[in-house]
């Protein structure tokens, strides 16, 4: 059977889009042919991404969205589907990472926004967009967990419970939806340079990040794309409940 990873005449939507790993993501769904609905709460930032890719010939819809909140979901892919009549592709990449010594110091404030915006909005923003999937019988899913999701230390705890949450919701809704011929699937993807990992990699303790990697280096602009369409493709026929980690062996090295 030929392999197809061509997005020609499917449409796409990215959370989190305004920077970062889902800007990047947006971009190359765009490059492999999707037209792009891009969500994230800094519209002035999703319309520059905008205009690169309709200057590349693909159609793209920028819309506000807070994605820890129903209502406002709920108006985006109302947004969307009115636009383009079908979602094929979601990526869920919306997230936030909240720093505190340990337990004690990890607020309760810091725990809902992590939890909120890095598990909570997956399942949000999922629900709405598998009813237009569902009625299609057809959809791919991919949602981003981390690196984090299966190994952990004391000074990101929502985070962490978070990215985790993200693997066993992923698996959840793939058992849920695959006989809609839904394939929900995950990356956890490893260290990348983002607004959210910026204080990190240009920390002095940077070199132990990169030591904790076979490849002994941070992650590239681009090193993603080639797990994420093929998840978002129909080379991806019998893929679902799946987390395919890319982080230049770190986890291997656990």
């Amino acid at each position: 059977m030929a392999m197809n990873f061509d997005l020609t005449g499917k449409v796409a939507m990215v959370t989190g889009a305004s920077s970062g790993l889902g800007a990047q993501m947006a971009q190359a769904l765009a490059d492999q042919g999707a037209d792009v609905v891009i969500l994230a709460r800094r519209l002035e930032r999703l319309e520059t991404l905008a205009g690169n890719i309709r200057a590349a010939g693909r159609k793209c819809l920028p819309i506000k969205c807070d994605v820890t909140d129903e209502t406002s979901i709920k108006e985006a892919v109302e947004k969307a589907e009115e636009e383009f009549k079908k979602i094929e592709i979601l990526v869920n990449c919306a997230g936030v990472c909240e720093y505190s010594e340990g337990i004690h110091d990890h607020t309760t404030e810091q725990w809902d926004k992590v939890l909120d915006t890095d598990l909570k909005a997956v399942f949000l923003v999922t629900r709405e967009v598998s009813r237009l999937m569902k009625k299609q019988n057809y959809g791919r899913v991919i949602n981003i967990a981390s690196v984090g999701a299966i190994q952990a230390g004391p000074s990101q705890i929502g985070y962490f419970a978070a990215k985790g949450g993200v693997i066993n919701l992923t698996k959840a809704m793939a058992a849920d939806m695959a006989s809609y011929n839904v394939l929900v699937n995950a990356i956890g993807p490893g260290v990348f340079r983002t607004e959210m990992t910026e204080g990190a990699i240009d920390s002095e303790g940077s070199q132990v990040l990169k030591n904790r990697c076979c490849m002994k280096r941070f992650g590239e602009e681009g090193e993603l794309n080639g797990a994420l369409i093929y998840f978002a493709s129909d080379a991806c026929t019998y893929t679902t409940g799946q987390t395919l980690f890319i982080d230049g062996g770190m986890t291997s090295m656990l």
